[in-house]
């Protein structure tokens, strides 16, 4: 998800400033193979082991001449 605006400074000069939202509605995120324990004789197997972070969210701003 993204939200931008841009701000004309002048006829070839602008600003723009962006927020950029990487799972944004938190829903849970997991590394394929890597995520769930295959070793059969644990106490752990099958349950989830990692997973991606929740959210992510960077800031941006450009300046465009």
């Amino acid at each position: 998800m993204a939200l931008e605006k841009r701000v004309p400074l002048s006829e070839s000069k602008s600003f723009e400033f962006r927020l950029e939202a990487f799972n944004a509605i938190n829903h849970a995120q997991s590394y394929w193979l890597a995520a769930v324990d295959g070793n059969i004789s644990s106490s752990a197997f099958g349950r989830p082991m990692n997973s991606a972070l929740p959210r992510l969210v960077q800031i941006e701003i450009k300046l465009f001449y």
